[in-house]
């Protein structure tokens, strides 16, 4: 059966001209702004106006472009190497180019007789697989035989195996510091998000305690944190920044781990490897290190092909009560 794998990404802007329209999406997207329109459409033509030099000088360290869709490119080449013909790896970003409509009339175009949707997310949220799922589904309505949803794999052994392996590299590194302090660091959501039910929290604790196991070392010592708020409603936390100012007060070197992340972008190449990087230095951190994203790595994609055999692996204790992978045929 010919079947096509929808991996389903954030997106980010390819090129400077392009950060302010990328911003709109984002902010006019109802998981994001739950405001009815024309005020979800206002607000986000408000706030990415806003904040649009702000991001630009962001992506300018970054060449003026988002790495995140040739990392993506990367991992979908990848994972289409280890299928083989028999599958069709496409890529439909949320906020910018490609969109979803364009994997469809691509998966469309193959002669696909299902579809399987792959979020690179491994955690659900509303605001992220949540908004992709809906949104591939009003485009799709009953375009294929057969649809199957991955909605998260926070603890899919690929995933925790490569998590651990990018951990180790620093630790090698950082055991040379002293003991060092794991700081596993997710992007950060509203509490009134969770408070609603999504699962997220709960699902990067269990991620971050799979990796811990997987990592086996005595005695470890380990945090989560929260990084990019954004607003001024309260945020889940600890924040990232927060737990910085912690290891300072301690004096221990510390291990900055994307634990939400499975590529770089603006989050990690800018946010951690820059700022919070001066920020250590500014509080006299003894040490600071950068776990890298899994990306690449062979045991993640080998696990994402593994979902891809079986879709309804990662489904049970993991997932909460607004994830979309129930009652899928």
């Amino acid at each position: 059966m010919k079947t096509a794998i929808i991996l389903f990404n954030l997106g980010g802007p390819g090129s400077l001209e392009a950060v302010k329209p990328f911003l709109f999406n984002l902010f006019n997207d109802k998981a994001i702004i739950g405001a009815p329109n024309p005020i979800r459409w206002l607000l986000a033509k408000y706030i990415s106006a806003k904040r649009a030099p702000i991001a630009r000088e962001i992506y300018r360290q970054l060449g003026g472009k988002s790495p995140l869709l040739e990392q993506t490119q990367d991992q979908a080449a990848a994972l289409q190497k280890l299928l083989g013909n028999d599958f069709k790896v496409l890529i439909a970003m949320r906020y910018w180019h490609p969109f979803a409509d364009q994997a469809l009339r691509e998966a469309k175009a193959w002669g696909a007789e299902r579809v399987i949707l792959l979020p690179l997310y491994p955690q659900f949220s509303t605001t992220t697989t949540g908004s992709s799922l809906k949104q591939w589904h009003q485009l799709a309505a009953n375009s294929f035989g057969e649809t199957r949803t991955v909605c998260c794999y926070p603890v899919e052994p690929g995933l925790i195996r490569a998590m651990a392996a990018k951990i180790r590299v620093e630790w090698d590194q950082a055991v040379g510091q002293g003991r060092p302090r794991l700081l596993f660091s997710a992007h950060g959501l509203p509490q009134s998000i969770i408070d609603k039910g999504d699962p997220y929290q709960r699902q990067v604790e269990q991620t971050a305690a799979a990796v811990v196991a997987e990592l086996g070392i005595v005695d470890l010592d380990w945090a989560i944190c929260y990084q990019s708020r954004v607003g001024p409603a309260k945020w889940i936390g600890p924040s990232t920044e927060d737990e910085l100012h912690r290891a300072a007060v301690d004096k221990v070197a510390v291990i900055v781990a994307p634990v939400a992340f499975v590529s770089e972008h603006s989050e990690t190449l800018v946010e951690l490897d820059i700022e919070y990087r001066h920020l250590a230095e500014k509080l006299g951190i003894p040490a600071y290190f950068r776990a890298a994203a899994v990306s690449s790595h062979p045991d993640f994609i080998k696990g994402l092909a593994d979902l891809v055999g079986d879709p309804g692996a990662a489904r049970g204790k993991a997932c909460g009560s607004q994830c979309l992978c129930k009652g899928e045929a």
